[in-house]
C-alpha cells in the first residue's frame, strides 16, 4: 500500500500560515509528500525546504491572475497538485497549509487505508474538525464551521477538488466515505493576531474577488474578533505534537464570551439539537457516509 500527501501553498511567511506543522502531521502516514509551491513574494520555498525529510517533493506553479472568483483557484492548484501524484499510489492524502492532524490519529488513518485499499465503495476517509477561532483557546462550535470533511482520496484521477478546494468530488457529485472518528483535524486558520488576520484578508481576498470590489470594500488595519463570532466554546483537548512550540509562542491574549450565541431562531433549534444529540442535520457535504 502507497500512501502520497500533498498540498498546496503560496505565501506561507507573509500569511502565517502553521505549513510547516501541517506538512510534518502527515509525514508518519504517508510515503512521499509533495507540496506544490506558487508563485511566492516571499520566503515560502525556503521554508518548505527547513523540513528536514527525504519524503519531501517540491514543485512549482504559477497561479492564474484571473480565476477571482470563489477561491476557484485554490481548487485548480489543488488538482494540479493532485495530478502530479504517481499512479501506483493508491490513496492521496491532501492537507491545507492551516490543517493539522493529531498524531493519536496515525494508527487508525493506517488502518482504514488498508482497510478499504481494495473496496471501491469507499472513495473517501473523513474526518472530524475542530475549528479554532481567534486564539488556541478557542472552538467555534457553530454551523458556521463544517464538522467534518474528506481529506484521503483514492488515487483515481477522476476525482476533482471542488469550488475553493474545501473538499472533492467526481463530476459534480459526491464520494462515499467512512468517517475517521479517532483521527481529529486541527483548523488553526483563523488563529492569529488581528493584525495579521487583517493581512491574511487582505491577501486571501484576491481568490475571491476582483481588484474594482477590493478597492470598494473598506478593509481595516484590524480585524474584529470580538465582533465576528456567533458561538465559541473553551478547547479542553490536546493540541498535535508538532504545534507545541507555536502554541507555545504564538498565542496572544483575548477573551470571548462562551455564553454568547448570536443566532436567528432557525440556528438557535439547530444548534440546541446538535447539542442534544450530536446530530446535524441539513449540513453541506461533499460526500455520502456509507457503512462499507
Amino acid at each position: 500500500m502507497k500512501i502520497v500527501g500533498f498540498t498546496i501553498i503560496k505565501n506561507a511567511v507573509l500569511m502565517d500560515y502553521p505549513v510547516v506543522e501541517a506538512i510534518q502531521s502527515v509525514l508518519p502516514v504517508v510515503d512521499e509528500m509533495l507540496v506544490l509551491v506558487g508563485d511566492s513574494i516571499d520566503n515560502t520555498e525556503e521554508l518548505i525546504r527547513s523540513i528536514a525529510s527525504p519524503k519531501i517533493r517540491v514543485e512549482h506553479s504559477v497561479w492564474n491572475p484571473h480565476l477571482r472568483s470563489g477561491g476557484e483557484v485554490l481548487a485548480e492548484e489543488t488538482n494540479k497538485a493532485f495530478q502530479l501524484i504517481d499512479p501506483s499510489a493508491d490513496w492521496a492524502f491532501y492537507i491545507q497549509a492551516d490543517e493539522v492532524i493529531h498524531e493519536k490519529g496515525h494508527a487508525s488513518i493506517l488502518e482504514a487505508c488498508r482497510k478499504y485499499q481494495h473496496n471501491d465503495r469507499v472513495e473517501v476517509l473523513v474526518f472530524p474538525y475542530t475549528h479554532f477561532y481567534a486564539s488556541f483557546d478557542y472552538v467555534g462550535d457553530s454551523r458556521r464551521w463544517y464538522s467534518m470533511e474528506g481529506r484521503i482520496i483514492k488515487n483515481d484521477k477522476s476525482i476533482e477538488s471542488f469550488r475553493d478546494a474545501q473538499g472533492f468530488r467526481r463530476n459534480g457529485k459526491r464520494l462515499n466515505g467512512v468517517l475517521l472518528k479517532d483521527a481529529p483535524l486541527h483548523h488553526y486558520g483563523w488563529v492569529k493576531t488581528p493584525e495579521q488576520m487583517a493581512v491574511k484578508f487582505r491577501e486571501a481576498g484576491r481568490y475571491w474577488q476582483t481588484d474594482e470590489q477590493l478597492e470598494q470594500q473598506e478593509l481595516a488595519d484590524l480585524f474584529d474578533f470580538l465582533g465576528d463570532y456567533d458561538s465559541v466554546a473553551r478547547f479542553t483537548g490536546t493540541h498535535p505534537a508538532v504545534m507545541k512550540d507555536r502554541v507555545a509562542t504564538k498565542n496572544w491574549q483575548v477573551q470571548l464570551d462562551t455564553g454568547r450565541k448570536k443566532f436567528g431562531l432557525k440556528d438557535q433549534l439547530l444548534y440546541w439539537l446538535e447539542k442534544q444529540t450530536g446530530i446535524r442535520p441539513f449540513e453541506f457535504r461533499n460526500f455520502n457516509l456509507i457503512r462499507p
